[in-house]
């Protein structure tokens, strides 16, 4: 079964590094929001479950607020190993102000690795596609990210499901 989430991903895998910084920063400014509470948190994330129970997918699921936890579930299939990557992934958000496949293509567009010349601890920090800053009005306030598929249908699937709760309001 095709999902939004493939599509997109493959369409992320099509262009080149330089290409895809480009697409990813519009993404970036289309999802500002006027404002992101808990409650928003909560619905966005039961969005995600729902959706990837759904298509079977086994993934962790995350929301943070700040230094706040805001959401966090694993589906089937899902593994500690994927909280592990979902913590790595929200440090580059908070760390760059971008989504965290945003800063991978930055690098691979630079022609650098991020593992190599980020002088991050890769324990600490991967620059893998799946979490994305949550904005109001252009500040970053958390993120959302997902952990479990290939990074750049990761990217896709919390997009589709950013885009899905921006339209709702």
């Amino acid at each position: 079964m095709s999902t939004p989430h493939v599509g997109a991903a493959a369409r992320y895998r099509s262009v080149d590094a330089a290409g895809l910084v480009e697409v990813l920063l519009a993404e970036e400014r289309e999802l500002d929001f006027d404002r992101f509470s808990l409650d928003d948190a909560w619905a966005l994330g039961v969005s995600l479950r729902t959706v990837a129970v759904e298509r079977a997918l086994g993934i962790g699921i995350g929301i943070v607020l700040g230094e706040q936890r805001a959401f966090h579930v694993g589906t089937t299939g899902a593994a500690a190993l994927n909280d592990a990557w979902l913590d790595r992934k929200f440090r580059v958000v908070r760390h760059y102000g971008h989504s965290s496949l945003t800063v991978h293509a930055q690098y691979l567009a630079a022609g650098e690795s991020f593992e190599t010349d980020a002088h991050l601890d890769p324990q600490l920090y991967a620059a893998a596609g799946g979490a994305v800053p949550i904005r109001v009005r252009g500040a970053l306030v958390g993120a959302v990210g997902v952990s479990g598929l290939e990074m750049h249908e990761d990217h896709a699937l919390v997009v589709e499901a950013l885009r899905s709760h921006h339209g709702d309001r």
